[in-house]
């Protein structure tokens, strides 16, 4: 019987390879499924060898430790450096998307706010 040993929901996709190269290089017999069209379900990576499970966890585990630290050691640098995507980066990027989540918020306020405002009458 198979066991999940990694879901792929909001995983990268350099994650999801090195996890899927570093499963190989270990010798684990693994199958994937992929995300159902609609997101109910995500995408997984499933272990064939339930008797392997373990193992194959300390695997990702001490990989994903490692990750951790050399995303984190990037993204300092790149604050250092002044390369780290901010706020405002993405105002300038996308101004029009931003402007029209901005009109929906006030829409929003507007609405949930109505009823009150006709009740100080």
């Amino acid at each position: 019987m198979s066991t999940l040993i990694f879901s792929l929901r909001n995983v990268p996709d350099d994650e999801a390879e090195e996890v899927r190269a570093l499963l190989d290089h270990h010798g684990f017999e693994t199958y994937e499924t992929q995300p159902s069209p609609f997101g109910v379900s995500s995408g997984a990576i499933w272990l064939k060898d339930v008797s392997r499970r373990e193992r194959a966890k300390s695997v990702i585990d001490a990989y994903q430790t490692e990750r951790a630290q050399r995303v984190r050691e990037e993204y300092a640098a790149a604050r250092r450096s002044g390369t780290a995507p901010s706020w405002i980066a993405a105002v300038r990027a996308r101004p029009g998307t931003t402007l029209l989540l901005l009109i929906a918020i006030a829409a929003a306020l507007a609405i949930s706010a109505w009823p009150f405002l006709w009740m100080t009458r």
